[in-house]
């Protein structure tokens, strides 16, 4: 039996997403999320961050300039989940969303988490969201985790600009 694990400090590192128009995706990640442009690599791709790290998402336009979205029913990405650091902030986020009228496709609370979801501008699938205290995650009689999906409080979560 291979008893090989990942070891515990491992991290999703970046995410590289193939784009098919660079700059309406950096309008959408810089200009409405609130990434930072790290450089550009010509003109067909580009390296963002949150806080001066050298990239947490690539754009290319390498294999994708021009196309059309992935297909909805077939494998591939499903979302990139943009993990904020605490409430307040994804209720900044959440605000900016509705003050930019930009399309939101759901709000879940799954008692680890609160989640935001919405569609980049090739309808790759983003999550916004914040990590409740591991303390706080739900948890059966045995101890197990017990995630779900539940209806976000959204005027809790908006009330934490106040």
């Amino acid at each position: 039996m291979d008893t090989y694990k990942i070891p515990a400090a491992t991290r999703i590192g970046h995410v590289h997403l193939k784009v098919s128009d660079l700059q309406k995706s950096l309008d959408f990640y810089c200009g409405v999320l609130g990434f930072e442009l790290v450089m550009k690599y010509g003109a067909e791709a580009a390296f963002i961050s949150a806080g001066g790290y050298h990239h947490h998402i690539g754009l290319n336009t390498w294999h994708s300039k021009g196309s059309g979205p992935a297909p909805e029913r077939a494998p591939g990405l499903y979302h990139t989940a943009i993990l904020f650091p605490e409430r307040k902030d994804l209720a900044a986020i959440l605000q900016r969303l509705i003050d930019k009228k930009y399309p939101i496709t759901g709000m879940s609370d799954h008692g680890v988490s609160e989640a935001i979801y919405l569609d980049d501008p090739d309808h790759n699938g983003v999550e916004l969201y914040w990590d409740r205290p591991k303390e706080q995650w739900p948890k059966d009689e045995n101890g197990d985790l017990t995630m779900f999906t539940q209806r976000l409080d959204v005027h809790s979560l908006l009330a934490e600009l106040k």
